[in-house]
């Protein structure tokens, strides 16, 4: 799914009141941080993930980590990342995204 800059936006607001729901610590990107990503797109579609160490690589391991599980990495900022997957099933999904004309 290839996002506008316009919905990019709309998801960066509606993650400002979010808190960070993964937290990528000393032991870096694991399986764990993957897994932990992918129930929690599961569960919100839209999450905040955390570096508290690693910092000098979190654009990186963010990418890394939306390939891994098949999301949207909407942006960087801070030592903060925020990440969205849309529920594969049209009942459970929460974000409804806006279409914008260009």
């Amino acid at each position: 799914m290839e996002l506008s800059s316009k919905q990019r936006a709309y998801l960066r607001k509606l993650a400002h009141d979010l808190n960070p729901v993964v937290m990528v610590g000393k032991e870096g990107m694991n399986n764990n941080i993957v897994r932990a990503t992918e129930r929690a797109l599961d569960e919100h579609e839209l999450l905040k993930l955390r570096f508290v160490d690693h910092k000098q690589e979190k654009r990186e391991m963010s990418r890394y980590l939306a390939d891994e599980c098949s999301a949207e990495l909407i942006s960087v900022i801070g030592n903060v990342a925020i990440l969205f997957r849309q529920a594969r099933d049209p009942d459970r999904r929460q974000i409804k995204l806006p279409f914008f004309r260009s």
